[in-house]
């Protein structure tokens, strides 16, 4: 499926997430919801972005915004990792992958000349309406979370 352009309703989930429970997006309607999709638990990449966006999550939180990671990986594995980085972030398993495809972050990726299928790292900024206000594609970790931040702000204002 496509990514949801900018204005458009943000896909609907109810999905199992990290210490039990279900998280869905209408738990948060009235206050922006930053969304990020990352391929898997305790990657490189991954880790350093979960680290970041906990680093800054008081930040979000004064600013009026929740922050929640989404992976295909299962919600034990999100409790492991969690645990292991001492994360803040609230984190969704989709091993369906039902959201990701949702909002077209499932993607056919390439990696030493392998084809296989796998999350494209993408951020979504969902107003309070629950409409898509900002979408990052192809994320690179460093200063991202500070950027995703900045707009939240700015939507704020």
């Amino acid at each position: 499926m496509a990514v949801p352009g900018i204005g458009a309703p943000a896909p609907d989930f109810n999905l199992p997430r990290d210490g039990g429970g279900r998280v869905s997006l209408s738990d948060f309607h009235g206050k922006p919801l930053v969304l990020f999709f990352y391929p898997k638990d305790d990657t490189t990449g991954c880790t350093a972005e979960s680290l970041a966006f906990t680093a800054l999550a008081p930040e979000f939180e004064a600013a009026g915004a929740a922050v929640i990671g989404m992976s295909p990986d299962s919600a034990a594995c999100h409790d492991k990792f969690i645990r292991k980085h001492r994360l803040s972030v609230a984190l969704a398993s989709d091993e369906e992958k039902t959201t990701l495809q949702a909002y077209g972050v499932w993607k056919q990726k390439s990696m030493y000349g392998r084809n296989f299928m796998g999350v494209e790292r993408t951020t979504f900024l969902i107003r309070q309406d629950g409409t898509i206000a900002t979408i990052w594609q192809k994320v690179k970790v460093q200063g991202h979370a500070e950027t995703v931040l900045e707009a939240v702000r700015n939507l704020a204002a």
